[in-house]
């Protein structure tokens, strides 16, 4: 792979289709320009959809054929790691050692929907014992829901597209991928590895636009049966409203938090959560972005978590020492930089970072937060955390509930009763003891509550949402 790529083709139909508009993909880093991909218009969105269409009505996908498929895209992006972290690095600011590993991660994910291809399957409904129903014989069998749309988003620019399209095609659906434009070259690969894994023409379409022009042609067509978003409450808000009763699985907004009760393994603790409140600058959907603390490990705690934050370096994400990388573009600092100054005008401490140099925003802590500021109400997706402390196990489960959101929480705790009783307890999705809310297996449902929207994702469940389940019952006496 080139380290710049001077144009990037439209996949549509199994075919490469260059149009004459352009994105500019810069090196989120260096400001230098790394990328063109083709813009798609309105005949190239149609022709996507209608190519998935055809596909699905006309050319077989047999569950053997897309185990072997998924699978050899897997065995491609292990091979190709090195050299598609670098891509990562640069079109979205990860620090390599992080795309290297997302790389791996995405490779994990198209293998596991490859295994769970093997094992759809219906159910057979016992009728035995039932008054009236006489002599039949009911059960389901599964079938793909049909055309699938993606929509994703620029954070995970390759393992967010991973867990929509290898569930969508182990389950025999064809997908149009509209990925984030800022990072569509990496997606793009990953459609050259499905065409070089053999995928049947028009399974796989990948076309880039705006939302306002391309997402808004998408969910007005109604040949897509199925939608998975990736992004902000509001854009998810929309979607629901606009698909009206097709499905959708809708991956949204978080303000995720971590609970360090005084039982607490306290070192383990703020070493972990100085790396995860700042992986990828805060850029991850379930970044560590509240930590609440008890009062009685409150000072330990801090000038632990102070003296991580400290260590952590901040630069070039080419740089393997790298820990922290760019945001995604200036506006997105300057953004959370305002942020930062209107909670201090409110009476916040920053107790470290703070400053801003161009789209890099130096790791973040802040204390005396409270409700109504954005840092605590919001979504911050940037380098910053607050932390605040409390008195008893009740007042921080109530903290981490007084939020619209409910992605996912953390708790530090050598309590068994506690950790038993928590997840029952915290209004969020997924529950993670002893270690941050910023865990994330690919197998694993994902997904959370509230605005942080409905549906789970992790190649089994995804594909258990992407089929349909058709009940069959057979009269015997006929």
């Amino acid at each position: 792979m080139q380290t710049a790529i001077a144009k990037q083709k439209l996949f549509i139909g199994g075919q490469w289709v260059e149009t004459e508009n352009v994105h500019p993909i810069y090196n989120k880093y260096t400001g230098e320009l790394f990328s063109q991909v083709c813009k798609a218009g309105e005949r190239e969105v149609s022709l996507a959809v209608e190519s998935a269409e055809r596909a699905f009505r006309e050319v077989p996908f047999t569950p053997e054929y897309r185990y072997i498929v998924l699978s050899k895209v897997s065995a491609l992006l292990r091979e190709q790691a090195d050299e598609i972290a670098r891509v990562i690095a640069q079109e979205g600011g990860k620090p390599i050692t992080d795309a290297k590993v997302e790389v791996i991660r995405s490779a994990n994910t198209f293998l596991l929907a490859a295994e769970e291809a093997k094992h759809l399957k219906g159910d057979i409904v016992p009728t035995q014992a039932t008054p009236g129903v006489g002599n039949r014989f009911i059960y389901t069998i599964k079938k793909p829901v049909g055309v699938v749309c993606a929509i994703t988003p620029f954070n995970f620019p390759l393992n967010l597209v991973s867990h929509k399209v290898a569930p969508a095609l182990a389950a025999g659906n064809p997908i149009v991928i509209k990925p984030a434009s800022d990072t569509a070259a990496v997606a793009l690969k990953l459609c050259e590895l499905l065409e070089q894994a053999g995928v049947p023409a028009g399974y796989v379409q990948c076309v880039v636009g705006d939302g306002s022009t391309v997402g808004e042609q998408l969910l007005h067509d109604q040949r897509i049966t199925y939608y998975t978003f990736t992004g902000s409450p509001g854009v998810g808000k929309h979607i629901k409203q606009t698909i009206g009763l097709r499905k959708a699985t809708l991956e949204l907004g978080s303000n995720s938090a971590t609970i360090v009760h005084e039982d607490g393994n306290v070192a383990k603790a703020a070493e972990r959560l100085a790396k995860m409140a700042f992986a990828h600058a805060g850029q991850i959907c379930i970044s560590v972005q509240r930590i609440f603390v008890h009062k009685d490990v409150a000072q330990p705690f801090m000038k632990a978590f102070l003296g991580h934050v400290e260590k952590l370096k901040v630069g070039d994400p080419l740089d393997p020492a790298t820990d922290v990388g760019p945001m995604i573009s200036e506006k997105e600092a300057q953004r959370i930089e305002a942020w930062v100054n209107e909670a201090v005008r409110e009476g916040a401490n920053v107790l470290t970072g703070g400053a801003r140099q161009g789209s890099l925003f130096q790791p973040t802590v802040i204390t005396n937060a409270s409700k109504g500021m954005k840092v605590v109400d919001e979504e911050a997706f940037a380098p910053v955390v607050t932390v605040t402390t409390f008195d008893t196990i009740e007042e921080a489960i109530r903290l981490v509930n007084d939020s619209k959101y409910g992605l996912q929480a953390g708790i530090y705790t050598s309590s068994l009763s506690l950790s038993y009783q928590i997840p029952h307890l915290l209004e969020v999705g997924g529950v993670i003891i002893n270690d941050t809310c910023c865990f994330r297996a690919d197998q694993m449902p994902y997904g959370g509550v509230k605005e942080s929207g409905i549906g789970r994702e992790g190649p089994a469940y995804a594909i258990e949402e992407m089929l349909e389940t058709v009940t069959v019952v057979v009269n015997l006496d006929e």
